[in-house]
């Protein structure tokens, strides 16, 4: 939507507050040119490969973009649901009910949806909660540890949206929400009820997103982020050091990533002897090919090819109700000083946090 095409400023509109829960994106459908579309804004985000551009460029649509769309269009097709991406379906139910539960705590806030990268794209959300009549708003990057190339590149895409409106408005952008109390007893609270169906094995391993070993040494508090996600999710857990493992997964390309990697450990755990694990992966808030397709059947493949007998993957937070109360406190927090609800249902919401506080959460 370019100046000209904005609504007209209306006097006297009420002011509302807006909710953006950004994801990352997903081919818009398993094919290799959906997925060459996908792969090709993804790949040229200078946040997700900083390399110099030109001959990023040349490597790109040299080599990359000519060979892998074929390859990762078969494995999404393995993963592919009748609503479409898990991904992008997760997170519009996880949006669905945010909103919802919003509502009930006395808080009507509009919430969207979008995708960093393909659809509903982050300039037409940005655009229809204007229209709404968002005064402010709150972006969420659903990336609980931050990194430059998940975090900062959702700022970037919001910034780039603002460059080209007229009337921006207020803009708070969540940058963390790793040691939130309600989402690591909503981490906590999804290895229970997976033990509580499957038994428990002797090993849990906590896979998050690998990033290049040199963000580290740049200045990504990622690293940090993830370990201090999994001391408080082991906390909450009870577990012994020895009871998990901390691992990162999906790398690319030839440089060296975060270490420790997630199937070379899973088949060493294999080979020494241990006959089970269960995976988690606290660094995704909704299911997706890195973690159904990556972990769920390539690494469960390569534990039991190494001697291991039972592989349990625990599903993502994805729309459950535990992430969403952990969703309706990250809001409550970093709307804080915005124009607040009206007074009885801001008691009402502050009894219910107090209430779910009660039940005891890791600081």
């Amino acid at each position: 939507m370019s100046f000209r095409e904005e609504p007209s400023y209306r006097h006297g509109q009420a002011a509302r507050t807006g909710v953006l829960l950004v994801n990352l994106g997903s081919p818009s459908e398993p094919t290799a040119k959906a997925t060459r579309r996908y792969l090709a804004q993804f790949l040229s985000d200078p946040r997700v490969v900083e390399i110099p551009r030109y001959v990023w460029q040349l490597i790109l649509h040299g080599i990359i973009l000519r060979v892998r769309p074929a390859k990762s269009a078969a494995k999404y097709a393995t993963i592919w649901t009748p609503e479409g991406s898990p991904l992008v379906a997760g997170t519009a139910r996880l949006s669905k009910l945010l909103l919802g539960s919003l509502g009930e705590a006395g808080m009507p806030i509009l919430v969207r949806h979008a995708m960093r990268y393909g659809e509903p794209s982050v300039d037409a959300e940005m655009n229809a909660l204007r229209a709404e009549g968002a005064t402010r708003v709150l972006v969420i990057p659903l990336y609980p540890q931050y990194a430059a190339a998940t975090t900062a590149s959702v700022i970037d895409a919001v910034a780039q949206w603002a460059q080209k409106a007229r009337y921006v408005p207020e803009l708070r952008f969540v940058n963390r929400y790793h040691d939130n109390r309600f989402y690591i007893r909503a981490l906590a609270e999804d290895v229970r009820k997976h033990w509580a169906r499957e038994g428990r094995g002797k090993m849990l391993v906590m896979s998050f997103h690998g990033v290049p070993q040199r963000s580290l040494t740049l200045g990504d508090p990622y690293h940090c982020e993830c370990y201090k996600t999994a001391r408080l999710l082991a906390q909450e857990l009870s577990l012994a050091d020895s009871e998990f493992r901390v691992t990162f997964q999906s790398r690319f390309g030839r440089a060296k990533w975060l270490e420790p990697y997630t199937e070379p450990t899973l088949v060493a755990l294999a080979q020494s002897g241990t006959e089970r694990v269960d995976v988690i992966c606290p660094g995704f808030a909704v299911d997706c090919l890195e973690t159904l397709e990556e972990i769920a059947q390539e690494a469960r493949d390569a534990f039991v090819e190494a001697g291991g007998r039972d592989f349990h993957y625990i599903p993502c937070l994805n729309d459950s109700p535990a992430h969403v109360r952990a969703l309706v406190d990250v809001v409550q927090q970093h709307i804080q000083g915005w124009p607040a609800p009206p007074a009885q249902a801001s008691a009402e919401l502050q009894l219910s946090r107090e209430r779910a506080l009660a039940v005891g959460a890791p600081d």
